[in-house]
């Protein structure tokens, strides 16, 4: 037997990343005998904006061993392949940044070489033509991969969902408590350290209940109750770098195209979001405070969605950044209690999952060690800077200069390993996926040509192919992706085929 195991377990807040956690660690560790107690209160209203995903939750969902159209139906859930960028790198330009792949690898070297090498000849075809996330999704069509179609461009195509936040928090929570997690209802008053460690012991309810534990997950949304306002972990601010600091937020009825795609639409002062689901259409304004009031912000929200407005806009107020620690004695912050990036890229679950992996990998004991401490947050900071150079790719990569807002995004210096990135692909087309992060080659690819980054060159080994082999293997290429998809089913079709259509307008409350 393991010396001082973990006996309590609490987790401070519920929402989409206090249900994960409840569910992923009950799944994991609820045979250990573990106690977890999650603390929420109905008076706490949850952000709960973030409704887009990528495909990595599909590997969360396995761990739970959901069942996909069990999940999809009761979350009213669509499908997504890509993310459109519409306005980004100027007016009236649009490219989508897809799930999977583009091409086939060609020589040894990557497709997109063999692409560049054909821009030189004269082939001018966009880079989306070469994806069938893309030409599938902008056709509003859905499947599941087929690896068992190795030759076949669905054989490796990437997917994830779009979904009722709410929705998948109760979802979880059903899990979750079946697997025994206790839900005590009530607001924190008060947190209780020990005298000389300075360790959380327990939180105090209004009531006058006291919950003890060994250790504590912070779900507390922005205002980070244990990892800030208790340990003053401190906050690492990127806002000169990511200058939007406010949201609004809306739903609305139906409209417009239904295509499993999320929309991210360039504005004057920031960029508007389109999430589609069975039932609504997520819609959210991201902007900065410095370059529009936020009357007009919520002006120009209400007069871009595709359907009636079903509530009123909900603002949210932030700064870009993570906690300088995210783990603190015997305090792991998760979610927007970690750190906030906006909702560019879809990585807010995603943060909230590898969090928990990351938990899970170096799950302590009653003795908490500060190397396992000291190895948590070095990985999360690093995961942090990989997803904001990322995003800061966006904002520099642009031509607009419409606005103060933009003037100021294209003058920005990129951190240094955006710079580097960006030099490397100027140079010779190559692009290097650095020490397993999020992000691979084909997004950086995406979002670097979307946004109108230009190759110098392409890597020598494309020459191989004769010049007219090269064009012959580009026209075929595309030629499949466009028969393929246009073989696929809608995804209408799709979820309603595979009983996953909900039949009926869920609410998460």
């Amino acid at each position: 037997m393991i010396a001082d195991p973990i006996r309590k377990l609490v987790i401070v807040g519920g929402g989409t990343a206090g249900w994960m956690a409840a569910a992923a660690i009950s799944k994991i560790m609820g045979e250990t005998g573990m106690r977890i107690t999650l603390v929420e209160s109905d008076e706490i209203g949850t952000v709960g904006v973030g409704e887009a995903t990528i495909p990595q939750i599909n590997l969360f969902n396995a761990m739970l061993e959901l069942d996909e159209h069990d999940f999809v139906r009761a979350t009213n859930a669509t499908y997504k392949l890509g993310i459109e960028f519409v306005d980004w790198t100027r007016i009236g330009h649009r490219y989508v940044h897809p799930f999977g792949f583009y091409g086939i690898n060609m020589k040894g070297v990557e497709f997109h070489h063999h692409w560049l090498k054909g821009r030189t000849l004269g082939d001018q075809t966009p880079l989306d033509a070469y994806s069938l996330s893309v030409v599938a999704g902008l056709a509003g069509k859905f499947e599941h991969p087929r690896p068992d179609q190795p030759n076949s461009p669905l054989a490796k195509v990437g997917y994830a969902y779009q979904f009722d936040a709410g929705l998948y928090a109760r979802y979880l929570r059903r899990l979750a408590e079946h697997r025994g997690v206790e839900r005590r209802e009530g607001r924190i008053v008060d947190v209780a350290q020990h005298a000389e460690t300075g360790f959380v012991e327990a939180v105090i309810l209004q009531d006058g209940s006291r919950i003890e534990g060994d250790l504590f997950v912070d779900c507390s949304g922005f205002r980070g109750l244990l990892i800030e306002q208790t340990l003053g972990a401190g906050f690492e601010d990127w806002s000169s770098w990511l200058p939007c600091d406010r949201a609004f937020a809306v739903p609305c009825e139906l409209g417009g195209d239904h295509q499993p795609l999320t929309r991210s639409t360039a504005r004057s002062a920031g960029w508007q979001w389109r999430i589609p689901l069975q039932h609504r259409i997520g819609n959210g304004y991201v902007y900065s405070s410095a370059h529009i009031s936020d009357d007009e912000a919520a002006a120009t929200l209400l007069a871009n969605l595709d359907g009636r407005p079903l509530a009123e806009p909900k603002q949210l107020r932030f700064t870009a950044g993570h906690r300088k620690q995210a783990w603190v004695k015997n305090v792991v912050a998760l979610g927007l209690a970690g750190g906030f990036l906006e909702p560019l890229e879809s990585t807010s679950i995603h943060l909230v999952q590898t969090g928990i992996a990351r938990l899970m990998t170096l799950f302590p004991t009653r003795t908490i060690n500060q190397v396992e401490i000291d190895r948590y947050n070095e990985q999360t900071a690093r995961e942090y800077v990989d997803i904001r150079d990322f995003l800061v790719l966006h904002y520099k990569a642009t031509e607009r200069s419409d606005s103060p807002f933009w003037d100021y995004c294209r003058a920005l210096a990129p951190p240094a390993a955006l710079a580097e990135k960006l030099a490397m692909f100027r140079a010779n087309g190559r692009i290097f996926r650095e020490h397993e992060e999020l992000f691979t080659e084909t997004s950086w690819l995406a979002v670097m040509v979307g946004q109108g980054i230009e190759a110098g060159g392409y890597h020598p080994a494309a020459d191989l192919l004769p010049d007219a082999e090269t064009l012959a293997r580009l026209r075929h290429i595309r030629a499949v992706i466009a028969e393929t998809a246009q073989a696929l089913p809608t995804q209408d079709a799709f979820l309603r085929a595979h009983g996953s259509w909900s039949g009926e307008v869920r609410r998460a409350s």
